[in-house]
């Protein structure tokens, strides 16, 4: 394959690795990011220190704020950007490609649903970018902490794409010895998967500071798993699709894993934090609030049962009581599991 290059927008921690994955594997990489001090502090000390920890990042990625300047003349686009700020990121980009005649292939490697329009951000994409100017749009997800990626850990993902020859090109330039990537052509049970998990994350963080056991976290993460499928599927997502990485592999790495930000957020209320109080010690986006409120506003749109997201809605919007709306989902009407 010959060299392509590529631009990743977005610098968290996520889009710093897969940049960082990139540049190993051989790719020219561009990193793009709206804050000018971390520009500088990545192109003169190589380090992401708010994100990444004791790690220098390859020399050869540079990071850019000009946006023009980190899409130019690149044969990808990786918007690792949060899931809020998707559209109008795309939509400036749109305006570079469209002026400069360009045409790229699109990835995204976010996690999450577009409040107010309920759209996947595959959606989201192709309404923003034209036809014109992109050649395909995929999506990279999987069960894959930053922070164990970058120490090598053993990390399984998928990219899903209408465009199965995209997909395959996509997969050869993130695959290595220890980070394997699959295809898939269902990108509405991909990306509904990456999403929905965050919410089933901060539920069993919630649990963990309220000092359930596994029993509890086994509970929700499989009964959690069974209302994402039932969505995805009234959207005409492959059920297979949630039994494999973009489903119950993501949910057992985010809903188990103290790094998982979704989990760490949902610890903290369940131990007396308010939402307020730990949206500001997060200091991060936590993609599960957003989300939740999407995915159950969404679930009364198609009339999909999700008592789990509603109740955890309750809790987020409403002020409800954490122990009371657990002691609620308890006592629910008894039904066959298969519901």
């Amino acid at each position: 394959m010959m060299t392509k290059e590529i631009a990743v927008l977005g610098a968290g921690s996520w889009g710093s690795v897969l940049a960082s994955i990139l540049d190993e594997n051989g790719s020219n990489v561009k990193l793009w990011s709206y804050n000018k001090e971390q520009v500088k502090e990545f192109n003169e000390s190589h380090t992401n220190t708010k994100y990444i920890k004791n790690f220098t990042f390859s020399d050869s990625i540079k990071a850019y704020n000009d946006l023009g300047e980190a899409i130019e003349d690149v044969d990808y686009i990786l918007f690792v950007v949060p899931t809020q700020v998707t559209r109008s990121v795309a939509h400036q980009v749109a305006e570079i490609l469209k002026e400069r005649h360009q045409w790229v292939n699109i990835i995204h490697a976010s996690k999450g649903i577009e409040e107010k329009t309920y759209l996947r951000l595959s959606q989201v994409l192709a309404q923003e970018i034209a036809p014109e100017n992109r050649q395909s749009i995929s999506v990279l997800s999987g069960p894959s902490q930053a922070e164990d990626v970058v120490t090598k850990d053993i990390t399984l993902v998928t990219v899903a794409s209408d465009n199965q020859r995209a997909a395959k090109e996509i997969q050869d330039l993130f695959m290595n010895h220890y980070f394997r990537v699959y295809t898939s052509d269902d990108v509405i049970g991909v990306e509904i998967g990456a999403a929905l998990k965050n919410i089933i994350a901060l539920g069993a963080g919630a649990l963990y500071g309220l000092g359930y056991k596994d029993n509890a976290k086994a509970a929700l993460m499989t009964r959690g798993l069974a209302e994402i499928s039932r969505l995805g599927t009234s959207f005409g997502a492959n059920p297979l699709t949630f039994i494999g990485l973009s489903g119950v592999g993501d949910i057992i790495v985010t809903a188990t894993s103290t790094n998982s930000r979704n989990w760490r957020a949902g610890n903290e209320l369940g131990r007396g934090e308010s939402l307020d109080q730990v949206i500001k010690n997060m200091g991060m986006v936590i993609e599960g609030i957003a989300t939740t409120r999407a995915a159950y506003q969404l679930s009364k749109k198609r009339g999909v049962e999700m008592p789990i997201t509603s109740a955890i809605y309750h809790v987020l919007y409403d002020g409800a009581d954490i122990k009371e709306t657990i002691n609620q989902l308890m006592t629910r009407e008894g039904r066959s599991e298969i519901e």
